[in-house]
């Protein structure tokens, strides 16, 4: 991997002077925006709210996105009130112009992130996931859902809002109560489980897993809580990955596994979970009862966290199409950045595991941005260094891009078809607008503004979605040029 990185960086610095020429003074709508092998079709200002998680959902003939946001609050012009950040609800039917339906309101914030004004962990509403009744088991066929997170901590929850009309949520419920923090949830369409990342109090950890079948979500049924061992009630010592879960990705009855992301900044750990023996085996949380569903763990050096997995099943290896085993089983690791300036912790960065034998994962490559192209660790307010990549499983572009979520180095097209070998095809950062909040910096030093793209999502159409933590808004993108190529919209 070392070798790799290094190499990496050295051509980074060859190919430094055609970056630059590649850069747009202005693309689409916006004037200085920075692109390459990808362009802004359209774009919403998601009334100046920090943006978390995008979710796409087609509903009949439209397509609506659904965004969950940090902590903080603004204007709804659409009823003149201040509302803490909470849901945006967009129709992107039309791509190039979005039109913003409705805001639900999320939990007030309790107190603002350090240093970073109207940007709070506390409050918001920050998971955003949708199914409708037609996939769902049990639940009313005509209806379409929106389960939410809500809040970051105490008193937080998870609810269930009906979305038939994205123009007018109406909530239906609250699956449970009285966390002390929320986060990136998982929910099967196709059988209702959901794998709520929640703050349970009595855990060791500030997020474990709560699952709950909501094949009716009307009608919520509670199946057991989860965690490394080591998480659960009356265990001791130092917990690992002591920052706890941040999010699981579901392949459902048909693939039968979960994956799980533990300790997002610093000692993280994946593991690999037997879907049926999670969902059906003994629910008491013993440290025997969390270890049976486990396959395999992977514990990652103290300076890499698990923010965000993401499984390439069955991926064939061109390199190795003469040979034995040339087809493998790969996951993606993606470990956030923080701080401000590169200065408070390691590189955070894109890692490929080879799962092909699960019992034994190991590392076969990493990938990020170097920073020299395009002095990344004194551009902006903010974060440089990864965050969360793409989890639509879209045959457009699944095992052929990655779209990788960089804070101020924006959004990145990665082609993973070679997994041990993974490239950057393309990039858009975007422009601040008056949106874009100042973030203060050091005891002396001003404010400063700069683009922090927080998460990432694409749609079956093959759109990007781009959400900025800054408040810039969402940006919806298309691949061109070589990515577009390499990304199948048969």
């Amino acid at each position: 991997m070392k070798r790799q990185y290094l190499a990496f960086a050295a051509l980074a610095i060859l190919l430094g002077a055609a970056v630059a020429a590649q850069r747009q003074a202005g693309n689409g709508r916006e004037g200085g925006a920075d692109s390459s092998n990808m362009q802004l079709v359209g774009h919403n200002d998601l009334q100046g709210r920090s943006a978390y998680q995008p979710e796409i959902k087609r509903q009949g003939s439209r397509w609506i996105a659904y965004v969950g946001h940090h902590g903080g609050s603004a204007i709804n012009p659409i009823t003149g009130k201040e509302e803490a950040h909470g849901t945006s609800i967009v129709d992107v039917t039309d791509p190039k112009n979005p039109k913003y339906l409705a805001h639900i309101p999320g939990q007030p914030v309790g107190a603002p992130m350090p240093n970073m004004p109207g940007m709070g962990e506390s409050g918001g509403a920050q998971m955003a996931r949708v199914c409708s009744g037609a996939e769902l088991p049990r639940a009313d066929k005509s209806r379409f859902y929106l389960l939410r997170a809500y809040g970051n901590t105490a008193g937080s929850s998870h609810e269930v809002w009906d979305v038939t009309d994205p123009a007018r949520p109406s909530r239906i419920n609250a699956i449970v109560g009285g966390l002390t923090g929320t986060h990136k949830s998982w929910w099967e369409c196709d059988t209702g489980i959901a794998y709520l990342v929640s703050g349970q109090p009595g855990w060791r950890v500030p997020r474990m897993t709560k699952i709950y079948d909501l094949s009716d979500p009307t009608k919520p049924v509670f199946i057991r809580d989860f965690g490394l061992p080591g998480h659960q009630p009356g265990s001791t010592g130092k917990p690992p990955a002591d920052n706890g879960l941040h999010g699981p990705v579901s392949t459902g009855p048909k693939g039968n596994r979960v994956y799980f992301a533990y300790g997002y900044v610093q000692d993280g750990v994946v593991q690999i979970v037997d879907r049926e023996k999670l969902l059906k085996g003994p629910a008491e949380p013993t440290e025997a009862n969390l270890l049976y569903p486990q396959i395999s763990r992977m514990d990652l050096p103290p300076n890499v966290g698990a923010h965000n997995v993401f499984p390439l099943l069955g991926m064939p290896i061109a390199e190795f199409a003469k040979e034995k085993d040339n087809v493998r089983d790969m996951l993606v690791i993606v470990d956030e950045a923080t701080g401000r300036n590169c200065a408070t912790s390691a590189r955070a960065m894109m890692w490929i595991a080879d799962i092909t034998t699960e019992t034994k994962p190991f590392g076969v490559a990493n990938w990020t941005v170097p920073e020299a192209s395009g002095n990344y660790c004194g551009r902006g307010a903010g974060r440089f260094g990864t965050h969360s990549t793409n989890e639509n499983f879209t045959p457009i572009f699944y095992k052929r891009l990655m779209f990788v979520a960089h804070f101020n180095a924006g959004v990145r097209a990665v082609d993973i078809r070679d997994p041990f070998h993974p490239k950057e095809i393309g990039y858009y950062i975007p422009a601040t607008t008056s949106k874009t909040a100042c973030a203060a910096g050091g005891a002396g030093e001003p404010c400063t503004v700069g683009i922090q793209t927080n998460n990432v999502e694409v749609d079956d159409r093959g759109y990007i979605y781009a959400a900025d933590r800054a408040g810039t808004g969402l940006h919806i993108l298309e691949v061109t040029g070589a990515a577009r190529q390499i990304a199948d919209f048969r």
